[in-house]
């Protein structure tokens, strides 16, 4: 059967379930970032969640609806690392028992932080797409309901209250700059951004270095690409169908950006918002400074989704030491 995207009314009823458990995020307007883009710009602090990422909102909104049958036999997944905190996250403020695989040399902060949580985690294979399918095969063989990053309707619903705050708190952005990894959190935006207004542009963002869902965009059909970002928040080799389908019809643009400028714009987001962020959190920066893009946004009103901020040390010392 095939997932159905989720409405505007079901990210208002997303907001409705998470809205006792996670905080609002600030959406804040810094000067520095004016003058290096040439905008108004707003940036979402998404980095500021519980978890350090937006991906919660979607878990917490996943496992508010599973069943009690369901809940006890206990949730699998897949993740780099935010989606996995997510997943943990719910789980743990459910009673849920969750297994969650990582690839092999995940980012050790967000590793740490699934185990504090209470999941258990089971590393597989070198890249995402490996311990993916490591995952799923661990789910069909225990009886776990398998929680795919991307392909699921009440996690999309869930991440896109953040862009439902945002224009909530600043109905006049023209345009919303928004990283993509799988596509769940673009998905989201579309959904929400194109119901309040037609006119709002929403433009996603990813490593050059794991083009997928880019690629996939553009082409009009899934592709595999090579996956070597060093920003695992928008690290997968395959497209998601769901967030495919829903980007495609809503999508305003999709740009790349090298690696190295990703660097450089984690560590402009972090000196000019004063807060910590990761390079997968800083996608949406890099893009807005990008020539493709910079010349576009001038003198417009434009919000950047800062997605996460878990940065693990060796990543922190790689931003630093960037030009």
């Amino acid at each position: 059967m095939m997932l159905q995207p989720p409405t505007l009314v079901d990210v208002l009823n997303a907001r409705n379930r998470i809205s006792a458990h996670l905080p609002r995020t600030p959406l804040r307007r810094y000067a520095g970032l004016d003058q290096l883009v040439g905008a108004e710009v707003w940036v979402k602090h998404e980095n500021l969640m519980p978890t350090g990422a937006f991906k919660v909102r979607g878990g917490i909104n996943l496992m508010s609806r599973l069943d009690g049958q369901t809940r006890a036999a206990g949730v699998a997944t897949a993740s780099t690392g935010n989606h996995g905190q997510s997943i943990a996250y719910a789980a743990r403020l459910f009673g849920v028992p969750a297994t969650v695989f990582v690839p092999e040399g995940a980012n050790p902060v967000k590793v740490e932080a699934m185990h504090d949580l209470g999941a258990e985690v089971v590393f597989a294979g070198r890249k995402f797409d490996e311990a993916r399918r490591e995952c799923e095969r661990f789910a069909a063989e225990r009886g776990r309901r398998y929680i795919h990053s991307g392909d699921e309707p009440d996690l999309i619903a869930g991440v896109a209250t953040h862009t439902l705050e945002l224009l909530e708190d600043q109905p006049t952005v023209e345009v919303i700059v928004v990283p993509i990894g799988g596509g769940s959190g673009a998905a989201g935006a579309c959904i929400v951004a194109r119901a309040v207004s037609p006119r709002i542009r929403v433009i996603g963002v990813q490593s050059a270095q794991a083009s997928a869902a880019h690629d996939s965009w553009e082409a009009g059909a899934a592709v595999e690409r090579a996956n070597t970002t060093v920003a695992e928040g928008l690290s997968t080799g395959t497209a998601f169908a769901l967030p495919q389908r829903i980007l495609r019809t809503l999508l305003s643009d999709f740009l790349l950006v090298d690696d190295g400028d990703l660097l450089r714009a984690t560590r402009l987001m972090i000196e000019k918002t004063r807060t910590l962020v990761e390079p997968a959190g800083a996608a949406a920066l890099a893009a807005a400074l990008s020539p493709a893009l910079r010349p576009h946004l001038e003198s417009r009103r434009v919000a950047l989704l800062c997605t996460g901020a878990n940065i693990s040390p060796a990543q922190l010392a790689a931003v630093l030491a960037s030009s």
